[in-house]
């Protein structure tokens, strides 16, 4: 692929990117047409798979509870997510059209940032919603009222927007110059910041003082919480409590750790010219695959949300 790079010089000499070229998955430049369909099939799964999740929510009365609550959020949240991305990721794979303007670049660096640190914030609430359920049964309806629901998903979005907002100027008050290539499928923090003809110190201290700040310290408190449920499960004596117990929890569990496991391996290690290959699959897990599960992790292992699906379906099979 030959590399564009259109310059517009200002007065003090220096270098403004016009747009940027995003490499798409060019290593996979045989079965462009074959990933354009695996990609479109992932992503109408993803969208069907969490907006069934929030019907489901909206059409049964049992699901109508903190942890419901919060994964319909979730879900809405998921369904943002996976679509900052996959969109543009099949332009570029059925037509060839990779091209992405600089503010177009600033608004999906900001949104991708924006619901991924967001999701990262419900997950916590998520896990503090199950301790509270699982350890503190008693003071539940007391603790977790549709107030402190609505507190928390309103400081994710509100802390996530100014993480996001942070990064995002930080970055594009970057001199770019040279190549306009950026070795993603779409704008992203590591890929962008390579592109800067000048230190960009300062944004990586950010990266690990905000990833210390706000992605370390969801995580260490959904950890916090799962050891104190894990301790009061196996304490349960009848095995029919223990087992919903654990049910409920080791979807959460796993929706963590797909979560988690990918960002981590993306911002949080060292970087390295021969890992180049496994970030782009480490960013498609966590861009792409991650919205993709969560549904069936949360639908297949949680009895109420199958029922409220089957419910749902059957409402739907009657008008239809």
């Amino acid at each position: 692929m030959e590399i564009h790079s259109i310059l517009q010089m200002d007065k003090d000499n220096a270098t403004t990117m016009n747009y940027f070229l995003l490499s798409g998955l060019s290593e996979m430049s045989e079965i462009q047409h074959l990933l354009f369909f695996m990609f479109l099939i992932i992503y109408i799964i993803s969208i069907l798979g969490n907006a069934s999740i929030i019907f489901a929510y909206k059409c049964s009365s049992e699901l109508q509870t903190p942890m419901y609550f919060c994964l319909i959020n979730f879900s809405f949240v998921e369904m943002c997510y996976v679509s900052t991305t996959v969109p543009n990721l099949l332009l570029q794979l059925i037509t060839g059209h990779k091209r992405i303007s600089f503010y177009g670049c600033a608004t999906q660096m900001y949104c991708f940032s924006f619901f991924g640190v967001t999701e990262c914030f419900i997950l916590a609430a998520m896990a503090y919603d199950r301790y509270n359920a699982i350890c503190n049964p008693l003071l539940y309806n007391i603790i977790m009222n549709k107030r402190t629901c609505i507190i928390f998903i309103a400081g994710s979005w509100l802390i996530a927007s100014i993480n996001s907002l942070i990064h995002t100027v930080l970055t594009f008050m970057l001199p770019f110059c040279g190549s306009n290539a950026i070795d993603s499928f779409f704008c992203d923090m590591p890929p962008l910041l390579k592109l800067a003809c000048t230190d960009t110190l300062v944004n990586q201290i950010t990266i690990f003082v905000t990833g210390g700040c706000i992605i370390a310290g969801p995580f260490i408190l959904t950890v916090i919480s799962y050891i104190q449920i894990i301790s009061t499960i196996v304490s349960i004596r009848l095995t029919s409590k223990k087992k919903k117990a654990f049910s409920t929890c080791t979807s959460h569990i796993t929706a963590v750790v797909i979560f988690y496991v990918p960002s981590i391996c993306i911002y949080f290690r060292p970087k390295s010219n021969q890992a180049m290959i496994q970030d782009k699959m480490a960013t498609v897990i966590y861009a792409v695959i991650t919205p993709l599960l969560n549904p069936f992790i949360y639908s297949l292992r949680n009895n109420d949300v199958k029922v409220a699906l089957k419910k749902m379906v059957h409402k739907l099979s009657v008008q239809f």
